[in-house]
């Protein structure tokens, strides 16, 4: 992470933050410190190598397309890009070869980043805790091992700043800075005297689309992230039960049992959360750039 300021705070521990430049916060008041310049490498670590796996997949199903009998992957693939591109038809009434390629790249990677949250929440942190208590001398037990990017709020912005971005972009593209101006200022009300309308109805106009316009990342990124940080914290407490069997108890056998079968249930019904909040997340985006396209109503 990087650190561009001399920090202040002190870690239990550990020495205080005095150094500029690139390095690891080694506690949350350390990250704290770096403010927004911190970077979080276990969201920035899976997230590419989910976005470039989900790259070599579809690349290897291209090269391998045939028009003879097609594998398994290749039926995959097709029935995925139908899938989206039936999605695209029916949700997109604009031209642009840009909006069905944004769509299965976001379905996908999101998923993919979803997915994450159906490994059992100790096996990559013990991994890492090993890694690095072998390789870089750390104590395992105070390893921290985030490994579901959209759990993080700094990934559920992101890609939703990247689809506001596009939506602005062909809005002002399509209709026009005067176009777009008056998609802000002209509607929801309207008045044919001019005094009335300017000095009245458009700063109303602009309050009420602006935060309408503004609201549409925020909610686009923190449905996300509150259904999958939800569905992470479930998978913990439930977790939490396995480790009553150590009293040696029958209540705590029971607990434990228990917990293995919550959590098998919460696991079947959890990927249905993942696959839809990818597909909400498809969806808002398809229909964003929709709104973007559509000239007459900015007149």
């Amino acid at each position: 992470m990087p650190q561009s300021a001399v920090g202040q705070t002190l870690c239990e521990g550990m020495g205080a933050v005095e150094k500029a430049g690139w390095q690891f916060a080694h506690c949350g008041a350390e990250a704290q410190a770096m403010g927004f310049n911190s970077i979080n490498i276990d969201t920035m670590f899976w997230s590419v190598s989910l976005g470039l796996l989900f790259i070599w997949v579809f690349r290897k199903a291209a090269k391998m397309a045939t028009a003879d009998v097609p594998s398994g992957l290749q039926n995959f693939v097709e029935w995925v890009c139908e899938f989206i591109d039936t999605s695209v038809r029916g949700s997109f009434t604009g031209k642009n070869d840009l909006v069905a390629p944004m769509a299965l790249t976001i379905f996908i990677w999101v998923f993919l980043m979803n997915f994450m949250d159906l490994i059992p929440v100790d096996w990559l942190p013990a991994l890492a805790g090993w890694v690095g208590h072998t390789f870089f001398g750390a104590d395992p037990h105070h390893v921290f091992f985030k490994v579901v990017p959209s759990t993080d709020p700094n990934a559920t912005f992101g890609m939703s700043f990247a689809v506001f971005g596009l939506m602005l972009f062909y809005s002002i593209k399509m209709k026009g800075v005067g176009g777009f101006t008056a998609e802000l200022t002209m509607h929801p009300f309207s008045s044919k005297n001019p005094i009335l309308q300017y000095l009245i109805f458009v700063p109303i106009n602009f309050v009420l689309e602006f935060v309408s316009l503004l609201a549409k990342p925020l909610s686009l990124s923190l449905r996300l992230y509150g259904n999958m940080y939800a569905g992470e914290m479930i998978f913990i407490l439930i977790a939490l039960l396995f480790g009553m069997a150590s009293s040696g108890t029958i209540g705590g056998w029971l607990g434990a049992g228990a917990g293995g079968l919550m959590q098998l249930g919460w696991a079947i019904f959890h990927i249905l959360i993942i696959t839809l909040q990818a597909f909400i997340f498809m969806t808002l985006a398809i229909v964003y750039m929709d709104m973007a396209h559509q000239v007459d109503e900015a007149h």
